[in-house]
């Protein structure tokens, strides 16, 4: 039998595989229709606004001519006639015109009415998203700050919005609404508010969500997918960035070879890198049958750190996706969309770990009474050795243990 046959065999693409196939296109022939019907009523739109306004300076250039009437007394309402024409032409509804969406998001972004409440200089850092309010007391005492141009080093000096506050050189402002958005971050997208070079931020995946300043937090690479989180909150990004929270954060990797066993647990006792020695939380295959997919979980943030983990013993990292953050999934999220955070998740990220960051529990000073007599020695009783014993009370109690385990083992009577 020919190879031909089997041809249709080999590399069979899965039906999930297929069906995002068709997904993917369908959405993208979606969206093409969609802006080719927007671009069609918008040349529509300025076509129409074109006509009315040549038509009313057309109006408006024309000789008027108003005819003389009279009332019932015989006078002439001429100027009455004129000024009632020239009201009607004032007063006559302009062009319809359809608002886009940079302009509809340049509308809120309107500056809000400045509040004269007074709050704390630490406070007001941490609500302008700096750091959280513990963090910007050690900023305030350094002298890092100014307000109205002086140096403040006391935390607690009342302040308002009215103020001008710059911190290490930065004009600050206080962030009102606090915005929690998770996104399934695609590849070629900079985990970055801004690139110099022009290319693809994750903003602009979230530039339709809010009209907040947001930034994510942590860092994906250019080539990595998944789950990343954005805010404008300070202080929860300083507690989810700190090292002493243990955030965890699992990652499947796409290897160009299987990875052995010998690999396997060099990974879960620690490998020694250039920045020092790391080890993974804990390790699996994600698929039996394909042992080049890893299941990673870790809590260390250090830069490319799964990249570099796998690339010391030798394996080139095809693809990498985080699937977990912080407890956050990207369930229900497709590739490049975003979703806000519920209640309960913000709930639970606010809360995570807190046992990390408790101070140690002091000791308990003792009485001296007590400790005097934890410094006296512990009186030792000495027992006397018991006798030799002879050889017929060896039988003698050899018989007696051996008849107790029969008795012992005798099944009990119904």
């Amino acid at each position: 039998m020919s190879k031909s046959f089997y041809q249709g065999f080999v590399n069979k693409k899965k039906n999930s595989a297929v069906k995002e196939g068709f997904k993917q296109a369908k959405r993208k022939a979606k969206k093409e229709r969609s802006a080719a019907i927007e671009k069609r009523f918008e040349e529509k739109r300025q076509l129409k606004a074109a006509t009315d306004a040549s038509a009313l300076i057309a109006r408006r250039a024309a000789p008027k001519k108003i005819a003389d009437k009279k009332d019932s007394t015989g006078n002439v309402q001429e100027p009455i006639a004129a000024a009632a024409e020239s009201l009607q032409q004032i007063v006559a509804p302009a062009p319809k015109y359809r608002a886009t969406v940079p302009e509809i998001l340049a509308s809120k972004n309107k500056p809000a009415a400045i509040s004269d409440a007074q709050m704390p200089l630490n406070k007001f850092l941490a609500h302008s998203g700096v750091c959280s309010r513990r963090d910007a007391v050690e900023i305030i005492k350094e002298g890092k700050v100014k307000v109205n141009g002086t140096v403040i080093i006391e935390p607690a000096h009342k302040v308002s919005e009215k103020d001008e506050i710059v911190c290490n050189g930065k004009k600050l402002f206080v962030t009102k609404n606090l915005v929690y958005i998770l996104v399934n971050k695609p590849k070629d997208y900079i985990t970055t508010t801004d690139d110099p070079q022009g290319r693809k931020t994750v903003l602009h995946l979230i530039q339709h969500a809010t009209t907040e300043r947001v930034y994510p937090i942590g860092r994906l690479d250019r080539n990595t997918s998944g789950v990343l989180l954005m805010t404008n909150d300070g202080e929860l990004t300083q507690k989810l960035s700190h090292p002493s929270y243990n955030i965890t954060k699992v990652y499947e990797a796409k290897l160009d070879k299987a990875l052995t066993k010998a690999d396997f647990d060099k990974i879960l006792d620690g490998i020694q890198l250039e920045d020092g020695e790391i080890k993974a939380d804990s390790l699996a295959y994600a698929d039996a049958r394909d042992k080049s997919i890893i299941g990673i979980e870790i809590h260390s943030g250090r830069n490319r750190i799964v990249r570099r983990i796998f690339e010391s013993l030798g394996y080139d990292v095809k693809g990498l996706d985080r699937v977990m953050y912080a407890n956050l999934t990207k369930k229900n999220v497709e590739r490049g969309k975003w979703r806000f955070l519920s209640e309960k998740e913000l709930r639970l990220l606010k809360y995570m770990n807190a046992s990390y960051k408790k101070l140690p529990a002091k000791t308990p000073e003792k009485e001296p009474e007590a400790a005097a007599l934890e410094t006296k020695p512990a009186i030792k009783k000495v027992y006397p050795p018991a006798p030799p014993m002879d050889a017929a009370s060896k039988l003698k109690k050899s018989k007696t243990t051996a008849a107790n385990s029969r008795v012992s083992n005798r099944p009990e009577k119904k």
